[in-house]
């Protein structure tokens, strides 16, 4: 380094006809300023604490190690009054997001007249300091920006900011579930708890003129919009202040981008399993850090299971010659997901938290019954498995997730009575299968 600094600066005295070249002196001190030896390797400045010193003849300049560093994030096109809004796509090095810093501005887009003020040019009022901030009636018609100062243990970075395309509009109105959260209104504790499930409609299924024109021709497309519909998704979560939550076609992009850390924010932590095949769509289980640990979790794609895991092999005789069944069922990208979880509050009590999405087809409620069988079969070989990985502890299993039917549908009788039977209206789906219980 001192090498390239003297060439730099002797050619520059050259230029300006000096008669002799100065000579720089270039050292690196530790953070209390003691000299680090010149013989010591570029690889051992990186087990000193941050930061280091760097001193050029006179110029002290600090050196900072594996900064915290903001790479990348964005605010929502839709911004409503009412719904949280968050740093989206919040793209990080080195840093920890409980440290860092979030800061809030409010800013009038428009002057008197109506004509655009720039953004360079708007005067910004601080709002708050804080991950999230959700708009009131003040910020309509307002644009807002977000700045993001990163942080880790040991020192802090630049700042970024980020400033709203579009400004605040009204909400809604009351939506329906602020009137089941009434009833959620306190975190549970000690031996209870509250488990959330919520199919929350994947963005694939929903950006496209069939979903618009077919599926869903009542609902205005501003409203099927993943940026406007996981603004409603997000605080409806928060507000059930849940313990578990299961959730069905989540997408990746959006668990990554808006999940992960708007839960965080909420002392949830989320785990993702993706569907089978290329479905860029799947599972996802978030729990509360401070009622439970974590112990392992378990994923399988049902119509791979069938075939290759024993405890499914009763159900894969019963169908596994009827060749139209067969390749009907392994046909499918269906998922299940399985969540270990200990109860902080009583350790000597095990969750298994079971997730899954069956088959949507309308004439398909035999491929739903077998599915349903499929994880049922999974998850009672996983609780006595995990039984006995933890004796002593109670196991119990809580299946979550999205059935495609009705209580009146054979689902419900197979999974409170655990049985079948062969005269179910669910079998005339296809007449080619029987009945099939499950052992106790």
């Amino acid at each position: 380094m001192a090498t390239n600094v003297q060439k730099v600066c002797n050619k520059k005295s050259k230029k300006k006809g000096a008669n002799s070249d100065p000579e720089i002196v270039v050292k690196i001190y530790d953070k209390k300023l003691n000299p680090i030896s010149e013989d010591s390797p570029c690889s051992a400045l990186f087990s000193y604490p941050n930061p280091l010193v760097l001193k050029i003849s006179e110029c002290l300049y600090e050196i900072v190690l594996n900064a915290p560093w903001v790479i990348s994030f964005n605010l929502p096109k839709a911004i409503i009054v009412g719904f949280p809004v968050y740093p989206e796509n919040l793209n990080t090095l080195y840093t920890d997001q409980q440290l860092s810093i979030f800061k809030w501005y409010q800013g009038k887009s428009y002057k008197e007249n109506g004509k655009e003020i720039s953004d360079k040019h708007i005067q910004w009022q601080f709002i708050v300091n804080s991950f999230y901030y959700t708009p009131t009636t003040d910020d309509i018609a307002f644009k807002l920006k977000c700045e993001c100062i990163p942080v880790n243990s040991a020192t802090v970075g630049p700042a970024v900011e980020d400033i709203s395309k579009n400004t605040v509009e009204a909400g809604p109105g009351p939506c329906p579930f602020e009137t089941r959260q009434l009833f959620t209104t306190q975190r549970l504790e000690g031996k209870s708890f509250r488990c959330v499930s919520y199919n929350i409609l994947a963005d694939l299924y929903c950006d496209s003129d069939y979903t618009r024109t077919t599926l869903h021709p009542y609902c205005p497309p501003y409203a099927l919009h993943i940026d406007y519909r996981k603004q409603l998704i997000l605080k409806e979560l928060k507000g059930y202040n849940a313990d578990i939550i299961c959730l069905q076609e989540v997408d990746r992009k959006i668990f990554n981008s808006s999940l992960l850390s708007f839960l965080a924010c909420d002392g949830l932590k989320g785990l993702f399993y993706k569907k089978g095949k290329l479905v860029a769509e799947g599972l996802a289980c978030f729990y509360r850090e401070n009622r439970f640990r974590f112990l392992g979790d378990e994923h399988i794609i049902l119509a791979n299971a069938l075939t290759s895991i024993p405890c499914l092999n009763g159900i894969w005789e019963k169908i596994k010659n009827n060749k139209p069944l067969v390749e009907r069922v392994l046909d499918r990208s269906t998922a299940a997901s399985a969540t270990y979880l200990q109860s902080i509050d009583n350790p000597n009590e095990i969750l298994l938290v079971g997730n899954t999405h069956l088959y949507f087809h309308p004439n398909a409620d035999h491929i739903r019954l077998i599915q349903g069988g499929i994880v049922v079969y999974w998850l009672s070989d996983l609780q006595k498995k995990l039984a006995e990985e933890h004796p002593g502890k109670r196991v119990s299993v809580v299946l979550c997730g999205d059935f495609n039917s009705i209580p009146s549908c054979g689902i419900y009788q197979l999974y409170t009575m655990g049985t079948a039977p062969d005269d179910l209206p669910d079998w005339s789906s296809s007449k080619c299968v029987g009945s099939f219980e499950f052992d106790d």
